[in-house]
């Protein structure tokens, strides 16, 4: 924990650094102490400073994405971000009842707005050169994947480790270190209440309690609140808890863990949108004075609760990594047909 304290100040600057919550500042801080919260045992090869200094960097990759005027990219990058959880409803759909398969839920749109277009506004092309307004969002399904690669990057380089050269080992580790960085992103976007919702940016439609409507929101609480009031890392890491394996799921719910694990954790951070609101509408969130400064106790939660699910999960993919069959035949053959040669 203390070597997490010192890397922290020397990364930030300060005793009390301010950081971004979910900005690239807050999303390294996110890596740095869900690496932390690892335990001893697992792969020393990710705690050198090389390698956390690679993982906190590639904390903020899926953001960099973002900046691209490449269309492809954008329009398969965007959603990845977040999940507007009051979408589902126009399409008859729930977290309980979309399908666990990217491919198949998108299908599951598709077929709803082909049976019933009455239902759903059109929408500019204009404003949607991305073509994804339609989308209510893929996150829990980037982390499902995101979570797969990683199991699966566990999974051969224990084969490499048996029987591959030093170079072989060498670029599995290297991937585990860039699954687990960019895994780390997504992880914290679910996190951040308004990456679960369809009021990201300010309240839209019908408005009884007067919540703000500022386009400028999403950011504020993204970087702009906690730039201003400061982030107390060390507090944080205090609070870390050790790494858990993840619980397995009801056998008879026909869900993976993981898609069913991240579904839950939205769910659990979308209680706080209103929340959020509220603050906003009560100057806890202003930044100025006593008051304005309440606001970052939720926050500094949110930063925790994505630091202690990440390790988590980076926690369950190696436990669970089983034996790359298919790779361990071929390096079996290859070493046999080394041993034949003259």
């Amino acid at each position: 924990m203390n070597r997490l304290r010192l890397l922290l100040l020397i990364v930030l600057g300060t005793s009390l650094p301010p950081a971004g919550a979910w900005d690239y500042e807050g999303h390294r801080v996110i890596n740095l102490l869900a690496l932390d919260s690892l335990p001893t045992n697992f792969p020393s090869f990710v705690r050198t400073a090389e390698a956390r200094e690679r993982i906190a960097f590639l904390g903020g990759e899926m953001d960099r994405w973002r900046n691209t005027p490449d269309l492809p990219l954008r329009h398969v990058n965007h959603p990845d971000h977040y999940l507007d959880l009051e979408d589902l409803e126009p399409y008859g759909l729930s977290p309980t009842n979309v399908s666990q398969f990217r491919h198949e839920f998108v299908a599951q749109l598709g077929a709803i707005r082909a049976a019933q277009p009455d239902r759903f506004p059109p929408i500019d092309p204009a404003r949607d050169r991305e073509r994804t307004k339609w989308l209510p969002g893929f996150l829990p399904w980037a982390i499902a994947e995101q979570y797969a690669k990683l199991k699966s990057a566990f999974s051969y380089l224990r084969e490499y480790e048996q029987a591959g050269t030093a170079d072989e080992i060498a670029n599995a580790r290297a991937n585990i270190i860039y699954r687990m960085g960019v895994m780390g992103h997504v992880v914290g976007d679910a996190s951040q209440p308004l990456h679960t919702t369809r009021h990201y940016n300010g309240w839209v439609g019908p408005n009884p309690r007067g919540y703000t409507t500022n386009r400028t929101f999403h950011a504020w609480i993204d970087g702009g609140y906690l730039q201003k009031v400061g982030l107390d890392t060390n507090a944080l890491a205090a609070r870390l808890r050790p790494a858990q394996r993840l619980p397995k799921p009801d056998p008879n719910s026909g869900r993976q863990d993981v898609f069913s694990n991240a579904m839950g954790f939205i769910l659990e951070q979308h209680r706080h949108v209103e929340t959020l609101y509220e603050l906003e509408k009560a100057g806890k969130l202003s930044g100025e004075g006593e008051t304005g400064r309440e606001g970052s106790k939720l926050l500094q939660e949110q930063l925790l609760a994505a630091s202690q699910w990440l390790g988590d999960l980076w926690l369950t993919a190696w436990q669970e990594a089983p034996p790359d069959l298919f790779l361990r035949s071929f390096l079996a053959k290859r070493s046999a047909e080394e041993d034949r040669r003259p």
